[in-house]
C-alpha cells in the first residue's frame, strides 16, 4: 500500500529568520522569535540619584541674620559669631538657592548644623574658623539633593556623625537628644535614658570619681564672649612669662562677672522707675545702684566719691596699693574700716572692692608711670573709707539646680548651665539624670559618709595608734546581715613629721617607704573595711619628691602625687583584702582601691550633683602673718556698705558652725553672739575669706608659689558642694556658707603628751546625701 504524503501547509516564516546552527546533523528549521531588549535595572543600592539643579545665589549675612538667631540662639542657646553668620550664608546660597526662604530649606539646614554643633560638644560660641565647623559643612553637603537634606544619610539621629575628636578613653560623644554639655565630658557612663547600665551600677561608689589637678581641664573665661571656652594650648610647667600676667586676669575676670550679676550691681529696669515713690521734696526715688569704676577713669575726678575693685599690692616702695586691668594706686587706709569689722582677712593678693575718695597729687594732674599710657601708677592716693569682700555667688545661681532642668527651655536659667568645669558634665545635660540615680541608689535611712583626715605621721607610733582607732570605728560587727562602710575615706598628709629626703638623718627614702609599710600593717588588720572602701592619698609640704630641694617649706602647687613606689605595700594589702572578701563567691560589688591623687584635687560624686575641693595647705597661719591691720572705728559707727547685703540675705546666708556633735545631721543657722570663741572666729574668718574669694590660694605668688598654668585647678568657681581646707594651725572645724560645707579635720593625733592617753582620734565625717559634716573624736 501506498502512502501519498500529504504536503505541509506552508507557515509564515519571519524575514529575519535565523537558520539551525547544525544542518549537517539534520536538525529541523525552527523560526527563533528575537527576544525583546528591555532596560537593565540598577540595584536600589547602585541606582544614580537624580539631583536637581539649584542656582545659587549670593546670600547676604545680614538677610540670613534673623532666621539663624531664632534657630541657633533662641532654640538652641548658641551664638554665632560674624564669621559663622558668613560661612552659613555662603553655603546656604550656594546649595539652596533662591528657595532657601520660601520652601524653609534655610531653617532645616541651621537646624541640622546646630544639633550637629552640639553632637560634636562645641562650645556656647559658634566661630567660622572652627575646623568642627568646617566639617560639619562639609559632610553636609554631601548629603543635599535640591536643596534639601536627604533622608537616612549620616545627619540623621539614629547614625549621628563625628565631626570633632572622640573623648579620651575611645568613648563616643553621645547623641544629641541625650543633652550633652558644652566641654569635655569623660564621665564613664553614657547618657541615655535607658535603665540597663544604671541596673549594673548599684554601688554607690561607681559613682565617685577623683579628679587630680593635672587631669583637670582647663577653661579660661572669654571677656568679649562672656563664656567660659577650653584653653587652646596645653598647659605646661614652663610655661610663657605673659601665662604669669593671664593668671591675674582671669582671677579679676572671674570675680568681675561675677559681681555683675549680683543684684545690688544691676541697673534698675524702666518698669522699676515707673514705680518708683515720690518723695517729699517731689523727686522720683530710684533704686541705687553700684556702680565699679576703672582706676584709669580717676583722672580729672579728685575729690568725688567711687567704688573700685582690684588686688592689693605692694608697691616697690613698701606702699599698699590697688590694681585692676587699667592701672594701679596708691591706698591710703587710715581711716578705712573693714566690713564686717571681725570675722575676715586682707591680705596682698585678694581682689576687693574698697569705697572711697580720689585725691591728685599736689602739682600733677596725671602720672601713668611716667609712660602716660593704660596699666601704669596713677598719681595721686584713694582715701579708702570701707574695704570689704566681693560678694559670694551659691552654686545654683551659677550652675542651676536640678529643678531647675528644663529641656524645653534652653535659654533662660543660670549662667553656665551648659558649661562642663571638672569634665564629668554640666547641669543642663546631666543633672536630671543625676540627681534620679543618687535618689534611687543613696537610702535615706543609711549613712553614706566619706572620712577625712590629716596631719597622719606615719613616723610617730601614736599617729598610728589614732588612725587604728578611727578604722575600729567604722569596722561593723560580724553579725550585722547589712553592714555600712565609707565611701571613701581621705589620708591627706604630712606623711612625715620632718622633711622627707632633705638631709635630716632618718628621713631617707627607705625610711619614708617604711612609714608606708607600717600603715599597711595596720590596714591589713581590717580586711573587710578596706575591701569596700576607696583609700585616697593626699600629699603635704614634707611628703616626696618635692621635700627633697624645698626642705618642708611651701612648694608650689599644685603638686603630683606621692610616688607608687613608696605605697606598693598599701596596694598589696588592700589587693590580699579584696581576694579574701571577694572571692568567696559572694555577690560581686566594687573591690577596695587606693588612689593618690595630686595636691589640691577635686572628688566627685554622681557627675555634676557634688563636688568636694581637697587642698593641704596651711592656710590660717598664711593669713594671719601676711593680713592687713585696720585701725579700730569708734563703736557709734554704722558697719555697712552699699554692696552689702541686707539684713534678711546675711540670715538667710548665716553661717552652721559644726564645732562638736551635733544631734541633728542639719542644723540650723546660728544667730550672731559677740562673744565667739577664738576658734570659732577664725573658722568663720577663714571660710568667709576664701569661699569670697574664689580661689584656695588667694595670695602673692611670693607668699605662695603657683604654677602659673595650673592655677585653675586652686579656682572655687562655681561653688562646690563642699571644701576641705586640712590645715594643721586651725582647730577641728565645720562651717557651711552659701550651702558650701568648708571642713578642716585638724590633726587625727589628739594625744599630746599632757595627760591625754594614747590612741585617741579626730576626722571629720562627710555625708555626701545630706552634704554635712560633723567633727568626730574617738579613742
Amino acid at each position: 500500500m501506498t502512502t501519498t504524503r500529504r504536503p505541509e501547509e506552508p507557515s509564515a516564516v519571519p524575514s529575519d529568520l535565523i537558520l539551525s546552527s547544525s544542518p549537517a546533523f539534520g536538525t529541523p528549521v525552527h523560526p527563533i522569535n528575537p527576544r525583546r531588549t528591555a532596560p537593565i535595572r540598577a540595584p536600589p543600592g547602585l541606582k544614580p540619584v537624580v539631583k536637581s539643579t539649584v542656582l545659587p545665589i549670593l546670600l547676604p549675612p545680614a538677610t540670613l541674620r534673623p532666621l539663624a538667631f531664632r534657630t541657633f540662639t533662641k532654640k538652641h542657646n548658641l551664638t554665632l559669631t560674624s564669621s559663622a553668620l558668613q560661612a552659613l550664608a555662603t553655603f546656604v546660597g550656594k546649595h539652596c538657592g533662591a528657595a532657601w526662604r520660601e520652601e524653609g530649606l534655610a531653617e532645616k539646614v541651621l537646624e541640622e548644623v546646630a544639633k550637629s554643633w552640639k553632637k560634636c560638644g562645641g562650645q556656647v560660641i559658634v566661630e567660622g574658623d572652627n575646623e568642627t565647623l568646617r566639617g560639619i559643612l562639609k559632610t553636609l553637603e554631601g548629603s543635599m539633593s535640591g536643596g534639601r537634606i536627604v533622608q537616612g544619610s549620616t545627619l540623621g539621629r539614629q547614625s549621628s556623625f563625628n565631626f570633632g575628636p572622640e573623648i579620651a578613653g575611645g568613648m563616643t560623644r553621645p547623641s544629641l537628644d541625650s543633652n550633652t554639655s558644652f566641654g569635655m565630658s569623660s564621665l564613664q557612663v553614657e547618657d541615655a535614658e535607658d535603665d540597663e547600665d544604671e541596673d549594673m551600677l548599684k554601688d554607690p561608689r561607681e559613682w565617685i570619681k577623683v579628679i587630680g589637678a593635672f587631669e583637670q581641664p582647663k577653661l579660661v573665661y572669654n571677656v568679649n564672649q562672656k563664656h567660659f571656652e577650653k584653653c587652646a594650648s596645653k598647659p605646661s610647667l614652663f610655661p610663657d612669662p605673659s601665662h604669669k600676667t593671664e593668671l591675674f586676669r582671669q582671677r579679676y575676670h572671674i570675680v568681675h562677672q561675677r559681681i555683675l550679676r549680683n543684684e545690688t550691681f544691676q541697673a534698675p529696669t524702666f518698669s522699676t522707675a515707673r514705680s518708683a515713690t515720690l518723695s517729699r521734696t517731689g523727686s522720683i526715688a530710684t533704686a541705687q545702684m553700684n556702680s565699679i569704676t576703672p582706676i584709669a577713669n580717676l583722672l580729672g575726678r579728685t575729690g568725688s566719691t567711687h567704688l573700685l575693685l582690684g588686688m592689693l599690692t605692694v608697691s616697690a616702695t613698701g606702699a599698699l596699693s590697688l590694681s585692676d586691668l587699667t592701672g594701679t594706686i596708691t591706698l591710703d587706709i587710715q581711716h578705712a574700716r573693714p566690713i564686717p569689722e571681725t570675722g575676715v582677712y586682707f591680705a596682698p593678693g585678694m581682689i576687693v572692692l574698697i569705697e572711697g575718695s580720689y585725691e591728685e597729687s599736689a602739682g600733677a594732674t596725671s602720672n601713668l608711670g611716667g609712660s602716660g599710657g593704660i596699666g601704669g601708677t596713677i598719681g595721686g592716693k584713694f582715701l579708702a573709707f570701707s574695704v570689704g569682700h566681693p560678694p559670694c555667688e551659691r552654686r545654683t545661681a551659677t550652675l542651676g539646680g536640678v529643678e531647675e532642668v528644663d529641656k524645653n527651655n534652653l535659654v533662660g536659667g543660670p549662667a553656665f548651665g551648659w558649661t562642663d568645669f571638672l569634665g564629668v558634665g554640666s547641669q543642663r545635660a546631666n543633672g536630671l539624670r543625676m540627681n534620679k540615680i543618687a535618689s534611687n541608689l543613696l537610702d535615706a535611712e543609711r549613712a553614706h559618709n566619706v572620712v577625712i583626715a590629716s596631719e597622719l605621721h606615719l613616723d610617730m607610733p601614736a599617729t598610728l595608734s589614732a588612725f587604728r582607732t578611727l578604722l575600729q570605728t567604722y569596722t561593723p560587727d560580724p553579725t550585722d546581715a547589712h553592714p555600712v562602710y565609707p565611701l571613701a575615706i581621705i589620708l591627706m598628709g604630712n606623711f612625715s613629721s620632718k622633711a622627707t629626703l632633705a638631709g635630716v638623718p632618718g628621713t631617707g627614702s627607705i625610711e619614708y617607704k617604711e612609714h608606708f609599710d607600717a600603715l599597711a600593717s595596720v590596714l591589713a588588720d581590717f580586711q573587710p573595711l578596706i575591701a569596700h572602701t576607696t583609700l585616697i592619698f593626699v600629699p603635704g609640704d614634707n611628703d616626696a619628691w618635692p621635700s627633697a630641694f624645698s626642705a618642708g617649706a611651701a612648694t608650689p602647687l599644685p603638686r603630683k602625687p606621692i610616688p607608687t613606689m613608696f605605697t606598693s605595700r598599701v596596694r598589696k594589702a588592700v589587693a590580699e583584702a579584696n581576694r579574701e572578701i571577694w572571692g568567696a563567691g559572694r555577690s560581686k560589688g566594687k573591690e577596695g582601691e587606693v588612689i593618690c591623687t595630686s595636691n589640691p584635687s577635686r572628688l566627685s560624686w554622681f557627675g555634676v550633683k557634688g563636688e568636694m575641693a581637697i587642698l593641704r595647705d596651711d592656710v590660717a597661719g598664711r593669713l594671719r602673718r601676711s593680713c592687713i591691720r585696720f585701725n579700730k572705728p569708734p563703736p557709734d559707727v554704722d558697719d555697712e556698705m552699699p554692696y552689702a547685703p541686707s539684713t534678711e540675705r546675711e540670715q538667710q546666708d548665716a553661717m552652721d558652725l559644726d564645732l562638736n556633735l551635733p544631734s541633728a545631721p542639719a542644723a540650723a543657722p546660728a544667730p550672731q553672739q559677740p562673744d565667739l570663741d577664738f576658734d570659732t572666729q577664725m573658722a568663720r574668718a577663714l571660710t568667709r575669706t576664701i569661699l569670697s574669694q574664689s580661689h584656695l590660694s588667694p595670695f602673692s605668688l611670693s607668699a605662695r608659689p603657683l604654677h602659673w598654668d595650673f592655677a585653675h585647678t586652686l579656682n572655687l568657681y562655681p561653688l562646690p558642694t563642699s571644701v576641705v581646707l586640712a590645715d594643721s594651725e586651725a582647730p577641728a572645724f565645720v562651717v557651711k556658707y552659701f550651702g558650701c560645707t568648708v571642713m578642716n579635720p585638724g590633726r587625727i593625733d589628739e594625744s599630746d603628751g599632757r595627760g591625754r592617753r594614747e590612741g585617741r582620734a579626730r576626722w571629720v565625717e562627710f555625708d555626701v546625701r545630706s552634704c554635712t559634716g560633723v567633727v568626730r573624736m574617738e579613742g
